[in-house]
């Protein structure tokens, strides 16, 4: 590989593709925070030329991390397919680049290719694109799921309802779930994520929630976000769960710091196919955020933005039914401020459609990052231009357990309206029964949960 290129009279040479694809990186805190960002844009521009010329063998050939030394390496290598690859080893990472932008490319083209290509590869192909070229190349891509409904499709913008209580009060969490769903939100999931992480707390939630949807017919799907483990033993104990939650990270080492791997994740996917409460075939929730791997030290000095990539390349062996990046959640040590929180949306947004996973993502921000609800607004913006299969709705977008900004109910019925999209079709019906939504607008009924109270 060329590892050498000049940029206005200066002669830049890296040492291998680990530091290529770091430098290569749009500025991230992250990144210097792990020392392996580019010094400055001009030395950012010399590895995206020297990146835009590498071929996918090239990158495969070299891989960040030998598949010998970890199973999310071996995970992505198996799941490859060779024939595909084969067709398309010998393009270089701007040419797929390209590919993935022309207007003869659409999206059955891009799922076909998506199953030659590594996850190192797409996100080389992400560091060479703009923001634009991100959301233009998310845009083409439909990835459709069914648990117990079908989200995914064009036109469709899903909302998952996170109804957090700071004591995991059943009434609490109740009252928000209606609130929710009088604004139309709750099509991807009622989720919760559990304060006290035991086995009895989470099935108290998941019967509370199932419950619900059973008195009033709702077409969706419930899932409490504790650890996996804790999930199985309720699971077993006779909790009627139709997904399964578990965060993930993109290296063995990060996953064994969340208490997870992939044996135990084969274990989790047979239950929740046997025991688990859905109708359809997705059974999965999978979240994921930029940094992840550095705050646990299992980074192995691959940058942030390919490590998420990773996570991708995991999740997609379980055919999820949603997956979403938290991208602001873990704080400025990893996105300092909006513009890199924007940029990285967008980037796990698009990497993770052309894995072809079904992808959602929490805008959301920590209170000591240099961001603010305007910035949110802007990417919520931009994600729905990209065809974002569903947004995190939280009550006033300020969630109160676990103490950071996201998006609100009302955030995401504004992007519906402004952007002509609908809820998912099944769940759209059932608004429109209960008189809260007619002809894909919301009625005067909404926001207004006492019509549950009846």
């Amino acid at each position: 590989m060329n590892m050498r290129t000049t940029v206005l009279g200066q002669t830049y040479q890296f040492r291998d593709l680990k530091e290529v694809m770091a430098k290569a990186n749009e500025e991230r805190s992250g990144d210097q925070l792990a020392g392996i960002a580019a010094a400055d844009s001009r030395e950012r521009m010399a590895a995206k030329l020297v990146l835009a010329d590498m071929t996918l063998a090239d990158i495969r050939n070299h891989p960040l991390i030998p598949p010998e030394e970890d199973e999310v390496s071996r995970v992505i290598e198996s799941g490859l397919n060779e024939k595909i690859y084969g067709e398309i080893k010998n393009w270089s990472v701007a040419e797929l680049r390209e590919y993935i932008l022309s207007h003869k490319t659409g999206t059955d083209e891009l799922k076909r290719i998506s199953r030659g290509l590594t996850s190192e590869m797409i996100a080389a192909a992400a560091k060479l694109m703009t923001n634009l070229d991100l959301v233009a190349g998310a845009a083409k891509i439909r990835n459709e799921t069914h648990c117990n409904i079908t989200i995914g499709q064009r036109g469709v913008l899903a909302g998952r309802l996170q109804p957090n209580h700071p004591n995991d009060s059943i009434q609490g969490i109740k009252a928000a779930i209606y609130e929710g769903l009088s604004y139309g939100i709750g099509d991807a999931v009622i989720g919760i994520n559990p304060v006290i992480d035991t086995m009895d707390s989470v099935k108290d939630i998941l019967l509370m929630t199932k419950e619900v949807m059973t008195k009033w017919e709702i077409p969706t799907q419930n899932c409490v976000l504790a650890h996996i483990s804790t999930q199985m033993r309720a699971i077993r104990a006779g909790a009627p769960a139709d997904m399964v939650f578990q965060s993930l990270a993109g290296t063995e080492k990060g996953n064994r710091a969340f208490g997870i791997d992939v044996e135990l994740l084969d274990e989790a996917n047979e239950l929740v196919h046997k025991e688990g409460t859905s109708t359809g075939p997705n059974c999965w929730y999978f979240e994921t955020g930029q940094g992840s791997e550095l705050s646990s030290e299992a980074n192995h000095g691959v940058d942030q933005v390919t490590l998420e990539a990773r996570c991708y390349g995991l999740a997609r062996k379980y055919k999820p039914f949603i997956v979403n990046t938290v991208v602001g959640f873990i704080g400025p040590e990893y996105l300092y401020d909006s513009k890199q929180v924007m940029r990285a949306g967008l980037e796990d947004h698009f990497m993770g459609k052309l894995h072809g996973l079904p992808m959602g993502v929490d805008i959301c921000y920590t209170n000591h990052m240099k961001a603010d609800q305007n910035d949110m607004d802007n990417l919520g913006v931009l994600l729905t231009s990209a065809g974002v299969n569903f947004l995190i709705g939280v009550a006033m977008a300020d969630d109160c357990m676990l103490n950071y900004q996201s998006t609100s109910f009302h955030d995401i019925a504004t992007l519906r309206e402004l952007f002509g999209m609908r809820p998912a079709p099944a769940f759209e019906r059932w608004l429109e029964r209960q008189g809260i939504m007619e002809n894909g607008r919301l009625t005067p009924l909404a926001g207004d949960p006492t019509i549950f109270l009846a």
